[in-house]
């Protein structure tokens, strides 16, 4: 069902047949976000994604509004730390529209100083947004923290004032240094025949052929404390822990360890905080992956008189996933696993998505058979073994809120290593 094909520029060009579906996602991903960003360029991988649907030498912002709208299809984008994707879902017989517009933005945007102004205030209400909302904003301060002065730990979004600096040009020699064909992968997903979508794929993605652009910094996880005082209703908590890449098997590990500590309703954090104390609303656990580090997080929010308590049970409870777990525990992780891949599968987007992600990250798409042989293949030892190691790496501590409450970080990392 999945076939890949290399074009004589160097785009990768990758389908997969989903059978019983009449739409199909398609999915331009590029190997470039806020990481490979530098301190002058910092949002600019974000605004750029932004400005990519404001109009082509052929279309206005409008026209390509419309060119989907008049068909019900969907229409898109988004920047994490080492992607942008920009995507697209439609019916069958639109696939061509959708592979003309994704194309037609790629390569004959304007980038026009009118619609770049409205759409710099559009990304500042973003970001005034994002500093309303502490769910939000406590991972900035967390990122700041895990990772100072450096690519990882600066803001997606970026200022207000970086924003409002950026020019055509900016964003015109930004995309010309980074926008490589070897980084870039055309990816479709469901009802989809490989053959033609690889003809579509030559017609509107003439692109010159390059070699790779620049790549990051390595990052050097650093750490620490930070603890913002600010007037909320509820004080806000993150601790972090140094973890693993995405290149290594304890990648799946990670992913089952998350679901244990705190992947869902059954898990040790929502029951003992939640369920069994009371302490909070909502409490849960996850891994970042990145080329060449990784991070574990625990994230709760709670009243300001029940954060000595709180603080003191995430630490607890991180310190335990390295002392003992339960097979039953395990195969709920792992069956949890297999359900959300399974039904994420049922969605082309989902997949088109994976197909990119994969290709750029792993170098291979890893299909759902092989990413459920790679979890089950993961033991209670395997856990064990890096809830350990993950216990004993330096805390990162974020607070946000009344954080008068939260103890010591010298005392939480104590916690973590009893």
């Amino acid at each position: 069902m999945y076939q890949l094909t290399t074009l004589s520029n160097g785009l990768r060009v990758a389908t997969e047949f989903l059978p019983g579906v009449e739409t199909v996602a398609v999915a331009l991903s590029v190997g470039v976000g806020a990481r490979y960003e530098n301190d002058r360029e910092n949002g600019i991988s974000h605004l750029l994604e932004h400005m990519a649907f404001k109009g082509t030498k052929t279309r206005s912002a409008r026209d390509i509004a419309e060119a989907f709208d008049n068909v019900g299809g969907q229409i898109n984008a988004y920047t994490s730390m080492e992607l942008t994707v920009y995507y697209a879902k439609v019916l069958k017989e639109d696939t061509q529209r959708a592979v003309d517009i994704l194309g037609d933005i790629m390569q004959n945007s304007v980038f026009a100083e009118d619609e770049l102004a409205r759409e710099k205030d559009v990304v500042i209400q973003e970001i005034a947004m994002h500093f309303d909302t502490p769910d939000d904003l406590i991972m900035d301060y967390f990122d700041e923290t895990a990772f100072p002065n450096q690519p990882l730990g600066r803001s997606i979004l970026s200022s207000e004032i970086q924003v409002a600096s950026y020019s055509r040009a900016d964003l015109i020699a930004y995309m010309d240094k980074h926008y490589k064909t070897p980084r870039m992968v055309l990816s479709a997903a469901g009802n989809i025949d490989h053959a033609k979508f690889v003809t579509l794929a030559e017609k509107y993605f003439a692109l010159p052929k390059s070699e790779a652009g620049p790549s990051f910094d390595i990052a050097t996880y650093k750490g620490g404390d930070a603890r913002i005082v600010r007037d909320l209703e509820q004080m806000h908590l993150i601790f972090g822990l140094p973890a693993v890449t995405m290149h290594v098997p304890d990648y799946y590990t990670l992913q089952l360890y998350s679901s244990i500590l705190g992947g869902g309703m059954s898990s040790r954090l929502f029951q003992e905080v939640r369920e069994k104390r009371g302490l909070a609303y909502s409490v849960y656990a996850s891994g970042s992956a990145y080329d060449d580090c990784g991070v574990m997080n625990v994230h709760a929010a709670a009243a300001p008189e029940k954060a000595e308590e709180l603080s003191a049970v995430l630490a607890e409870q991180i310190a335990a996933m390295g002392k003992n777990i339960s097979d039953a525990e395990l195969s709920r992780a792992k069956n949890q696993h297999r359900a959300e891949l399974l039904m994420a599968r049922e969605n082309p987007q989902s997949v088109a998505g994976w197909i990119g992600r994969h290709l750029l990250r792993f170098g291979q798409y890893r299909q759902i058979d092989d990413l459920i042989v790679r979890i089950n293949a993961v033991t209670k030892n395997d856990v064990l073994r890096l809830g350990k190691q993950i216990a004993s790496g330096a805390l990162t501590v974020a607070a946000l809120g009344d954080v008068s409450g939260v103890l010591p970080h010298e005392e939480l990392q104590k916690k973590l290593a009893a």
